[in-house]
């Protein structure tokens, strides 16, 4: 595993963030990881109850409707390891394979320009969806025990939530 440089640490996490070695006390980055790793054990458990009854229901739409918690709840783990990786490689000073790393390596202008337009144009097919969605809302009600208006209102909160990464890697790229 490779090093990562102080500055990089600091950069990232401020001088506050490593204990005075003098005090038993955990630093702020170990107790924030703590917490996360309890997160992902958790996430880890709710996904094997989730797919066990999924498992023994005998219903196609019981079935559907878990399997797409289990999608969800298998990418928030994802993304709850990824952070516990990021703060275990700062912790150890090295580049975990799993860690949230490469903003600071966006230095190619030509790949940035192109992002930065395909991100631009990602949002407004995101916000466009979003306003096509909460018309089909209104024509669904009452349509199948509104199982069609809880589905296009999970899809819209999923490319709300695609916008705003969308919002905040075009943040990132501009500043580059």
């Amino acid at each position: 595993m490779e090093k990562v440089p102080l500055s990089e640490f600091y950069m990232v996490y401020g001088p506050q963030a490593l204990a005075d070695p003098s005090t038993p006390e955990i630093s702020a980055v170990e107790q924030l990881m703590n917490e996360f790793e309890y997160h992902e054990d958790q996430e880890g458990e709710f996904i094997k109850q989730y797919k066990e009854i999924a498992e023994r229901s005998k219903n196609p739409l019981v079935k559907f409707l878990l399997d797409l918690i289990i999608s969800d709840e298998e990418k928030h783990r994802a993304a709850i390891h990824a952070i516990v990786s990021t703060l275990e490689g700062d912790l150890t000073w090295t580049k975990q394979e799993d860690a949230l790393q490469g903003f600071g390596e966006l230095d190619e202008e030509k790949e940035n320009k192109e992002l930065l337009k395909v991100t631009a144009d990602f949002i407004k097919h995101e916000k466009e969806g979003i306003k096509d969605y909460k018309k089909l809302i209104k024509s669904s009600k009452g349509y199948y025990y509104g199982v069609f208006v809880l589905l296009l209102q999970s899809i819209i909160r999923d490319s709300e939530k695609h916008v705003e990464i969308l919002e905040f890697l075009r943040r990132k790229l501009r500043e580059e």
